[in-house]
């Protein structure tokens, strides 16, 4: 057992997604898309007599790396740190969980592999109603493409093959659990439709456009991402909301060409990894 370790987890933006329930959460996930980001979270475990959860200096609730330390048998001091604002859209949580996950193996010297901790930090997602699809997305990197939902052993992931520069505005947050535990029917309709099309034009033009349409069709747009959306339609650029959050992100400067005060990163080329251990 080591005296800390540390992991490091891309942000994830999805664009459009469909739900897929099941009564075991390593099944349950999304079909969609999105792009993991170069800005994400910091996580490290060290041993401790009692659970805590940190991020960015502040105690947390955070169910799901609590969910994953049990699941490891484990308990432990979680520091996370990131760039990102959390319920708003970027997979803070799902980071989190994930970002505990390899670290606590680390640290804990608990022997399991890569697709089996990414199955504990996805089911703990699930069984908390805070994510279906950012944990595997997060663990691939660049911009998956989640053909089939669940954890590794049931899902199936392709992607896009590019790595833009991203700029994002958060107005906001909204509820994953809430959304999640409501009627998904249109919102699931509008993912399927999104996905079909994506498939057979799997580029970045397609992918933003998708989750255009996507935002509209599922009833989930606001006022002030509506807005922000058009603004930088008309200078020009390409954006789209970011799921579930009161999020835009645009592809290059389009966020800064239209006005906007914009966070800049790009599109991350790799998933979640050890930093130290």
């Amino acid at each position: 057992m080591s005296d800390d370790a540390t992991a490091f987890v891309p942000g994830h933006v999805t664009g459009f997604f469909s739900a897929h329930p099941a009564d075991d959460p390593a099944v349950a996930g999304s079909r969609g898309a999105g792009l993991t980001l170069s800005h994400g979270v910091t996580v490290t475990v060290e041993p401790a007599r009692e659970t805590t959860v940190g991020l960015d200096g502040e105690a947390v609730e955070m169910p799901p790396v609590a969910d994953v330390l049990r699941s490891l048998g484990v308990t432990a001091a979680v520091d996370a740190e990131s760039d990102l604002p959390l319920g708003a859209g970027f997979g803070v949580s799902g980071a989190m969980a994930l970002g505990t996950a390899l670290a606590a193996n680390a640290v804990f010297a608990c022997g399991r592999s890569e697709n089996e901790l990414v199955t504990l930090a996805h089911a703990a997602e699930v069984r908390a109603g805070t994510g279906l699809g950012d944990v595997v997305a997060q663990a691939r990197g660049g911009m998956p493409i989640r053909v089939e939902p669940g954890a590794p052993a049931h899902g199936r992931i392709d992607g896009i093959p590019a790595r833009p520069e991203i700029e994002y505005v958060a107005f906001g947050g909204l509820s994953t659990a809430d959304v999640l535990s409501g009627d998904t029917t249109a919102l699931t309709a509008a993912g399927e439709t999104a996905l079909e099309a994506l498939r057979a034009e799997p580029t970045l033009d397609r992918f933003v456009a998708e989750a255009r349409r996507f935002a509209r069709d599922a009833g989930l747009l606001t006022d002030r991402v509506e807005a922000a959306i058009d603004d930088v339609c008309a200078a020009g650029g390409d954006g789209a909301m970011a799921m579930l959050g009161e999020t835009v992100f645009a592809v290059g400067t389009g966020l800064s060409d239209a006005g906007y005060d914009a966070e800049r990163c790009r599109v991350h080329p790799a998933g979640a990894t050890l930093l130290s251990d």
